[in-house]
């Protein structure tokens, strides 16, 4: 008994140990069309261009032209991101960030909002509690 219990703590430190794959990052790139226009680039040419690697997915209508890119397990920025080179039609390359009006970095930007709404609850239940100790 004493071997089994030694031996099932041994093994729930070695899993704690074991580091996790890191998560995919989503990108969110967007363009305005007049610049495309003046590149001579469509968005579907530059998402032809990154769809061979990673996930990718555009939007196009009343609104501007935007760009998904799902990259799994990586450790890319959006600065990173950026400094992709972008074959355009005439045979030049430019980079992403050139060519792109902004990006994003939705992960990063998800959990940004995870810590703000978790520090707002945390200042909720000290008012709630101090307005509850008042009243008594």
């Amino acid at each position: 008994m004493k071997k089994i219990v030694t031996l099932l703590f041994a093994m729930l430190c070695c899993v704690s140990v074991f580091a996790k794959d890191p998560e995919s990052k989503t990108f969110l790139v967007i363009f305005k069309s007049k610049e495309l226009k003046e590149s001579k680039t469509t968005i579907r040419e530059i998402e032809s261009q990154f769809s061979s690697f990673f996930t990718t997915k555009h939007y196009s209508g009343n609104s501007e032209l935007a760009l998904t890119i799902e990259i799994p397990n990586c450790d890319f920025d959006k600065c990173f991101l950026g400094e992709f080179l972008i074959n355009l039609q005439d045979g030049y390359k430019i980079q992403l960030q050139h060519l792109a009006f902004r990006l994003f970095d939705l992960t990063e930007n998800k959990n940004l909002y995870q810590s703000y709404l978790s520090m707002y609850e945390e200042k909720l239940t000290a008012k709630k509690k101090a307005a509850k100790t008042s009243r008594s």
